[in-house]
């Protein structure tokens, strides 16, 4: 490992919180027994919630954000990974409590990491990231567990809310590719051919979707994956038919929910919690591998914007207000 390299240091002294890309000492890492080589992070929602003040999940000061990376092994004290390895890591609170992928070099448990499948490589990995991992959760959640684990009827006719976003476009390909007709939901009218060329048959607008729903709405949808929350989750909910699964993976709308328990107890609808962060090893490494059969990544690529550390943090705020969309692929290299 080099002595020296390049990260992105968050502090917070009093009420004053700084960022800094700045050159640190291999010394200044202090946690986990595999040390990584980092080729590529990405900014997702909530790293900008944490470049923006700590977020209340960044407990020790200074620290690196950065919540997935992907990387080399350089050194392994850890039984399963050996220099020369190439690795995913995503969730087990790295970039919140542990120091994360904003650097040109990371130590973390091996635990934590995953084996790079030989169908994809560090970019693509990244390109999908902590994003590409809970759509695929929420995919095979609102599809495989109904028709599979449920022994429920096809699933055909699919919702995604909040399209636009990093995981709400790699859901709308999966889901494609899983056979499913998918109707994306974004704000964005501009989106609704990138939409329609990752798979989408329809599209239609937020506003469509955030009027005050009723406790059951005509039946449209055998499933859906929700990135939002609210309102639009409530609308879904209402909409979803007899047995659907609805995946909830985000609160970019709003935190709080008012529904009723008529689609619950009448259609048997089940609203599926989605927490990327904690998934077991196993059930990682087999998503992970499913990953390159449903994504094609010639037509992803044209929503990926690829910045350097630097970047970073002009980038967040405006991630923050809701005016970016697609996935932002940092180059730890560039």
């Amino acid at each position: 490992m080099s002595n020296q390299f390049k990260a992105l240091i968050l502090n917070q002294k009093d009420e004053e919180f700084t960022r800094e890309v700045k050159s640190v000492d291999k010394s200044f890492l202090k946690h986990g027994d595999v040390s990584i080589k980092v080729a590529y992070s990405g900014l997702n929602y909530k790293d900008a919630l944490i470049l923006k003040n700590g977020a209340r999940l960044v407990k020790e000061f200074p620290h690196i954000p950065g919540i997935d990376f992907s990387g080399t092994v350089e050194e392994s004290n850890h039984k399963n990974f050996n220099s020369g390895d190439e690795v995913i890591l995503t969730g087990w609170r790295v970039g919140e409590i542990y120091y994360g992928g904003y650097s040109q070099y990371a130590k973390v448990n091996g635990d934590f990491l995953v084996k790079k499948p030989k169908n994809l490589d560090l970019r693509q990995s990244m390109i999908l990231g902590t994003a590409g991992l809970t759509a695929l959760m929420c995919s095979f959640t609102t599809k495989a567990t109904r028709e599979e684990l449920l022994l429920g009827e096809k699933v055909e006719n699919v919702i995604v809310s909040g399209a636009s976003g990093g995981v709400g476009s790699m859901a709308v390909m999966m889901l494609s590719k899983l056979g499913c007709n998918v109707t994306a939901v974004t704000g964005k009218k501009s989106n609704e051919d990138y939409l329609k060329s990752l798979g989408a048959k329809s599209v239609v607008n937020t506003s469509e979707m955030t009027k005050d729903a009723r406790p059951l709405d005509k039946g449209l949808w055998d499933g859906a994956v929700d990135t939002v929350g609210g309102k639009v989750l409530e609308n879904i909910l209402a909409q979803t038919k007899d047995g659907g699964i609805v995946s909830a993976c985000g609160n970019a709308a709003d935190i709080k929910l008012n529904t009723t328990v008529m689609p619950f107890i009448i259609r048997g609808v089940k609203l599926w919690g989605i927490n990327s962060v904690t998934a077991s090893i196993k059930r990682r490494q087999f998503l992970w591998n499913e990953a390159g059969k449903l994504i094609d990544f010639n037509l992803i690529e044209k929503s990926i914007k690829e910045i350097n550390l630097d970047e970073v943090i002009n980038i967040f705020p405006k991630m923050l207000k809701g005016e970016t969309s697609g996935r932002y692929l940092i180059n730890l290299n560039k």
